[in-house]
């Protein structure tokens, strides 16, 4: 899943870019933050308000699974006063974030917040073998699920590490990032409740799914991930495990393949319409697009609650 990134050859610019002070010094007297994609931006957007200046590593319409950075923007890792970033997730940040050899006091690694889920090939491996398994740490990268935004406990959880790292940098702004931090709590309380309440009577409890991208937000409120693809949704399924989805689909008597905006829907048209069945779009809000710039992670989650919702025939 993850590219090989070589920054290496990048410490020149990052020693010229911190003695020109670098993209991020821009006198405004704001704190500023890098996130690594959407989410994470999006939460420090709320904590931090008007104090904040932050940057977004991954453009809307970039896969952030696929991402490489540009010389500048590893400057602006260098610079950050604090980096939000999920370790495993994106290779090229993760470089980044080592040549920069950030204290702790300057970065959130959500990886240390959270506990990862194992993908459904590592789990495989551990019974296999008895449950003891050795990886190097490019395997181990690629053998936890690293979507743990999609449930609003997880997103809970990061945004107060955010509130914290903010106050301790800025205690100027101490107060308001703790209010704003706060008004967030009370949105993702509220979401989190709105799909407790969503899907507590459905009639059929899987999700087929584009990627494998939602198995937090499966396990937090009682659902089956059935993901065509694995972590990585550029892989693309065998013969044999698209002929099981399609006769999954037809035995649950599933209404709907899931396809997802930053991915190409040819595999999941495919399933559909062998299965007799529709698509529709259940995002993992890993980015905004064309179509998704005025929508926010709090707007984009309410529609993927009232897509599962129909999809499932919950009342």
């Amino acid at each position: 899943m993850k590219k090989p990134i070589a920054l290496l050859g990048l410490l020149p610019l990052f020693i010229l870019l911190a003695a020109c002070g670098g993209p991020s010094n821009t006198n405004d007297g704001k704190t500023h933050v890098v996130a690594a994609f959407y989410p994470f931006a999006y939460i420090a957007e709320q904590v931090g308000g008007s104090f904040v200046d932050v940057q977004n590593l991954t453009s809307p319409g970039v896969e952030p699974h696929d991402l490489e950075l540009k010389p500048k923007q590893v400057g602006a890792v260098l610079d950050a006063d604090l980096v939000i970033f999920e370790t495993g997730f994106q290779a090229a940040v993760d470089q980044a974030v080592k040549q920069a050899n950030l204290s702790d006091r300057k970065k959130v690694d959500v990886s240390r917040l959270v506990t990862l889920k194992k993908t459904a090939d590592e789990l495989a491996d551990q019974k296999a073998h008895g449950d003891v398994v050795e990886h190097n740490d490019e395997q181990d990268a690629s053998r936890v699920d690293p979507h743990v935004w999609l449930d609003p406990v997880n997103m809970l959880k990061i945004s107060r590490a955010v509130v914290s790292k903010l106050s301790a940098i800025d205690p100027a702004h101490a107060d308001a990032y703790a209010a704003n931090g706060a008004a967030f709590d009370t949105k993702l309380t509220a979401l989190d409740s709105s799909f407790r309440r969503g899907l507590a009577n459905c009639q059929r409890r899987q999700v087929v799914t584009s990627h494998a991208a939602f198995a937090y937000l499966a396990q937090r409120y009682g659902l089956q991930q059935v993901s065509i693809a694995g972590i990585d949704p550029n892989n693309e399924p065998s013969g044999s495990q698209l002929a099981d989805i399609i006769e999954l689909v037809e035995r649950h008597h599933i209404t709907t393949v899931f396809t997802e905006d930053l991915v190409s829907p040819r595999i999941a048209d495919t399933i559909a319409r062998d299965a007799k069945v529709r698509t529709a779009t259940l995002s993992p809000i890993e980015g905004l697009t064309d179509k998704t710039e005025h929508d926010t992670y709090l707007t984009l989650m309410q529609q993927n609650l009232a897509a599962i919702q129909k999809a499932n025939g919950c009342s």
